[in-house]
C-alpha cells in the first residue's frame, strides 16, 4: 500500500512531470508473475526513475545495515522508508545471512512480486556497461522466472529546484523478457552462469548503445585500476554470445 502511496503521490509525478522521461517498449513488461528486472546503472537517480515509470511494483535488495536505523535521525527515516516500501535486506557477510536473503527474494519470486537488480553491481565510474556479476543469473535458473532487460539513459543529475537532484529526459527502454528454461535444472553451473549473465548484459547494451568493458566495474572505481583505467577491457560486446554445451558431467553441477 505505502508503496503504490508513495508512487502515485510523489515518484511518479515528479519524473514523468519534472524530468519529463518516458519509457519504450512498455508492452514487453510481463503484467502478470515473479520477475527479474536488470537494468544498466549510470546515475544515483536510477532507483528513483526506473520504478516511477514501471507498470508494476519493484522490490529492490538493499544493504542490510541501511534497515537498522542507526545514525540519526536520518538514518532511522530511511530504514522506516525501506521497510513500508517492501525493501529486501540483503546481507553480503557470507554464510547463512546471505542465504536467508537470497531465500527472502525467492520468496518474493514466488509470491509474484518483480525484484529489481544491477547486475554492475555498482554504478558505472564513466557511463560504460561493466561486467555483471552472475547472481542475478542464478537466482533466475533457481526460481525459473524471465529477466526483464532494461536500459537506462539520461539519468545524470544535477541540482534543481530547491536543492532537488534533477535529470533532463530521462529515457528508459524496456527489451523483450528472456527466459533461459533449458538451464533450470543446473543453476549452480558457472559456465551457464557466465553466458546468462553476458547475453542479458547484451540486450542491455542494445537498448542503451554503451561501450561494453569486461571487467568489473569496483575494479576501476576502488581496485587495481583506479589509476590506469579500463579502455584496454572494452570489447565490442559482453561474452561472445555461443551457448555452453554441456557435458554429462555437467548435468549435476
Amino acid at each position: 500500500m505505502w508503496y503504490r502511496f508513495f508512487k502515485a503521490l510523489i515518484f511518479h509525478p515528479l519524473v514523468r512531470f519534472g524530468y519529463r522521461a518516458k519509457v519504450i517498449g512498455a508492452e514487453n513488461f510481463p503484467r502478470t508473475g515473479g520477475a527479474i528486472l536488470v537494468s544498466n546503472h549510470i546515475g544515483a537517480l536510477d532507483s528513483l526513475v526506473v520504478p516511477a515509470m514501471m507498470p508494476r511494483p519493484l522490490t529492490f535488495p538493499a544493504k542490510a545495515e541501511l534497515f537498522t536505523g542507526q545514525g540519526g535521525v536520518g538514518a532511522k527515516i530511511i530504514a522506516w522508508f525501506l521497510k513500508v516500501v517492501g525493501m529486501v535486506p540483503m546481507d553480503r557477510s557470507g554464510g547463512r545471512a546471505s542465504a536467508d536473503a537470497l531465500g527472502a527474494i525467492s520468496d518474493q519470486l514466488a509470491a509474484g512480486h518483480v525484484v529489481a537488480i544491477y547486475p554492475e553491481g555498482t554504478r558505472s565510474p564513466d557511463g560504460r556497461l561493466y561486467k555483471g556479476k552472475t547472481g542475478m543469473a542464478r537466482i533466475a535458473l533457481q526460481n525459473d522466472v524471465p529477466i526483464i532487460p532494461v536500459g537506462v539513459v539520461g539519468t545524470k543529475s544535477y541540482k534543481g529546484p530547491f536543492g532537488i537532484p534533477w535529470a533532463k529526459r530521462p529515457v528508459v527502454r524496456i527489451g523483450k523478457p528472456l527466459r533461459f528454461p533449458e538451464f533450470a535444472h543446473v543453476p549452480g553451473n558457472t559456465k551457464v552462469l557466465r553466458w546468462v549473465t553476458d547475453e542479458v548484459l547484451a540486450s542491455i547494451q542494445a537498448l542503451t548503445g554503451q561501450e561494453y568493458v569486461d571487467v568489473y566495474a569496483t575494479r576501476v572505481k576502488s581496485g587495481d585500476l583506479k589509476d590506469g583505467g579500463s579502455d584496454a577491457f572494452v570489447l565490442p560486446r559482453p561474452g561472445g554470445g555461443d551457448k555452453p554445451q554441456l557435458e554429462p558431467r555437467d548435468a549435476g553441477a
